[in-house]
């Protein structure tokens, strides 16, 4: 590992993987000894497109020709931002209409927040246990795991938190309920979906009582799911949908769109009630917009449901327990952390890149871009069942 790496950059963890990473290619990335390695994570879901898409890097390169940031969001007219909003309201259901370009994930989750209370005059905000949104004062106000944030409070009052999918909980959204904010599925807790029209409910509960419906589909958003977002799946309309990850293919992005109603509250009585100099960047604004049509003008929606039933079929073994998710959102669940650990440390080892998800110690991610190759689906699980048999026979044999 490169000791420079540790030195001067500031770490997230004791223990950083530490690949030095030359280059990257479709579903590889290479290191500097000029290993590859199979990428099943996809920069945790936000590569779609793989790397170096050549959709996208083109889409880059020719707006890096004409201009790069020229002025503070809002305030100029910048045809690939503006492109990017049109095509995306006329790929969401009404009233979802009009969008706002941030930098991240975290970003854009704090706009919504701040747009469901502005909206409602409301100040109580509803999350789920074992939910995570962003990192961000706000957006880690509504995380649902408290031992990630209890040295950082106080953080935002008036939160509260239910368990996703306990109907009875619903109840908990009253009038005094500016927002209440979901992962269409739950990422951090295991790729949990929702079950017996949850989502639904909700949204009969939100318009019984005037609350805001925020859904998080920074995960799932971008085609992952078999749709463009994963809540088309469920029947069902949010008041705001908030995106990240995938919408960039590979750049740092996050948006959130609402109505235009809603929306323009934001520009008014206080003006500037959200402002960003960096969102709506014209060369990020391209790489969206490229990605954007890519995933909508290809079959690669459909073809992420043959890619599930492809890994659901090849993933059988004593150690897995259980296959959770929907499309490329799939989660391996294991008998225990340590099995989980190792399977992911050693397949890395053989060339496959595995993670974590972040509050299931049992789950092995595998979120790989959207134009990953039936072989390569095959080559990378080959690789997972030859861990798990090593692994299997060592406990067979310690018994």
């Amino acid at each position: 590992m490169n000791t420079d790496f540790l030195k001067y950059q500031a770490q997230t963890s004791p223990y950083p993987l530490g690949m030095e990473v030359s280059h990257a290619v479709g579903s590889y990335i290479y290191d500097t000894n000029n290993t590859k390695y199979l990428d099943f994570v996809a920069g945790v879901s936000a590569c779609a497109l793989g790397h170096q898409h050549p959709r996208v890097n083109q889409a880059i390169k020719d707006q890096l020709d004409k201009y790069s940031h020229v002025m503070v969001y809002g305030e100029y007219s910048q045809s690939p931002a503006v492109e990017y909003c049109k095509l995306m309201a006329s790929l969401l259901p009404a009233p979802l209409d009009k969008t706002y370009l941030v930098n991240s994930g975290t970003e854009a989750i704090e706009g919504a927040l701040k747009l469901a209370r502005r909206t409602t005059g409301r100040s109580q905000l509803i999350s789920c246990h074992n939910a995570y949104h962003g990192n961000t004062m706000g957006s880690m106000s509504v995380m649902g795991f408290e031992e990630r944030k209890q040295v950082f409070r106080p953080l935002i009052p008036d939160v509260d938190f239910i368990t996703f999918n306990n109907e009875a909980d619903l109840q908990k959204i009253t009038t005094k309920t500016a927002g209440i904010i979901l992962e269409t599925i739950q990422g951090g807790a295991g790729f949990i979906q929702p079950e017996n029209d949850f989502l639904k409910k909700v949204r009969q509960r939100c318009t019984e009582v005037g609350a805001i419906m925020i859904l998080d589909e920074i995960q799932p958003g971008f085609g992952r799911t078999g749709k463009l977002f994963g809540f088309q799946n469920y029947d069902v309309v949010p008041d705001i949908v908030v995106m990240g990850k995938g919408m960039g293919g590979g750049m740092p992005v996050g948006a959130f769109t609402a109505s235009s109603a809603m929306m323009d509250l934001l520009s008014n009585n206080p003006k500037l009630g959200h402002i960003t100099t960096f969102g709506g960047h014209p060369v990020i604004a391209s790489a969206c917009l490229a990605t954007l049509q890519e995933i909508t003008e290809t079959n690669l929606m459909s073809e992420a449901l043959d890619k599930e039933k492809l890994f659901r079929s090849l993933l059988v073994h004593p150690l897995i327990e259980e296959i959770r998710g929907k499309g490329l959102m799939l989660a391996a669940m294991t008998k225990s952390a340590d099995i989980t650990n190792e399977v992911i440390l050693k397949c890395q080892d053989r060339g496959l890149i595995l993670f974590w998800l972040l509050f299931e110690g049992c789950a092995i991610r595998i979120t790989p871009p959207l134009t990953i190759s039936d072989e390569e689906i095959r080559e990378g699980c080959a690789i997972i069942l030859e861990v798990m048999d090593e692994i299997q026979l060592k406990v067979n044999t310690s018994n």
